[in-house]
């Protein structure tokens, strides 16, 4: 098995590395646009490979994709940060262009390998990436709700002092802000967290979650990427091994939750084929009011993509 991800920043060195570390596939490539970057990162991933006893090898590139030719997935974190001055529409623009190339080069020399997106903004940039790709919808995939639900159970199993591995949870619709929770399917080793937990505590939790990226960025300076790495690692690997595990994914929708064409984050089975089967839940009058919502911001992105061009 082969598994490429482009950018060798910060997320996309953190998800080789837990990839290698997993044995997750034979060979890993790196690929970045600095010169020696995704190089030297590759190197440093396979020379702690006699300490923390993997075999999997790590190889670098500099803009040269032929070196990831054949993948099976392709993971894509490439993209600028929203600087000072920075309007949305000239960040979209500019990542859409980065990730439009990228994904014109995976096409190239990768045609049957399964997409995951990393880039901000995640949901427009899965469409961006769909779009060029002209995959089926099940091979291009976003990656945001493992990550949110990360943050939203790591914060929960503080709140209750109990093990994050017993907590799980499903949230729903765009990534950041718009994000939808759904606390009935929040559950400690199979019991409601709402029968462990106060109603306002478990908001405020909530909340904390919708700016869980931003409160990082107010205390680092820059955006996180240990479990954003580790989240799209995960997906590989569920992706590699065919485990048929269910997580929420950024994905096309056609009908399902009564949505069409719009990208958002949803539950789905992960598998070989990348997404399996879209998972719909039943939701009540407030959660799909709260999807709504979610969809219409999320529409408003995808809107000013399409007036770029």
């Amino acid at each position: 098995m082969k598994v490429t991800v482009v950018g060798a920043g910060n997320v996309g060195a953190t998800c080789a590395d837990v990839l290698a570390y997993r044995e997750v596939a034979n060979e890993i490539v790196l690929v970045d646009i600095k010169e020696g970057f995704a190089e030297g990162k590759a190197l440093d991933i396979w020379q702690k490979a006699p300490i923390d006893l993997y075999d999997s090898r790590t190889i670098g590139a500099t803009n040269d994709y032929s070196k990831s030719a054949g993948s099976d997935v392709v993971v894509i974190t490439s993209g600028l940060p929203r600087k000072p001055g920075m309007s949305r529409d000239d960040l979209i623009g500019t990542n859409a262009g980065i990730v439009k190339s990228v994904t014109e080069n995976v096409v190239k020399h990768s045609p049957n390998a399964i997409i995951i997106v990393v880039s901000n903004p995640l949901d427009v940039m899965t469409y961006q990436a769909h779009l060029t790709s002209k995959f089926p919808r099940t091979r291009v995939i976003g990656m945001a709700g493992i990550l949110d639900t990360a943050r939203y159970r790591a914060f929960l199993a503080e709140a209750l002092n109990v093990s994050p591995k017993d907590i799980q949870a499903i949230l729903m619709g765009g990534h950041g802000d718009t994000m939808v929770p759904l606390p009935r399917y929040t559950t400690v080793a199979g019991i409601p967290v709402t029968e462990l937990i106060d109603k306002d505590k478990l908001n405020a939790i909530l909340e904390r979650t919708k700016v869980g990226g931003g409160e990082l960025v107010k205390l680092m300076g820059t955006s996180a990427w240990y479990a954003p790495g580790s989240a799209a690692a995960q997906m590989v690997e569920a992706i590699v091994k065919d485990q048929r595990r269910v997580f929420p994914a950024c994905i096309k929708l056609e009908g399902e939750y009564g949505i069409n064409d719009c990208y958002l984050g949803v539950p789905v089975i992960l598998g070989k084929n990348g997404v399996e089967k879209v998972i719909e839940l039943d939701l009540n009058s407030e959660e799909k009011a709260l999807l709504e919502a979610s969809r219409k911001a999320v529409k408003e992105v995808m809107d000013v993509l399409q007036k770029l061009g």
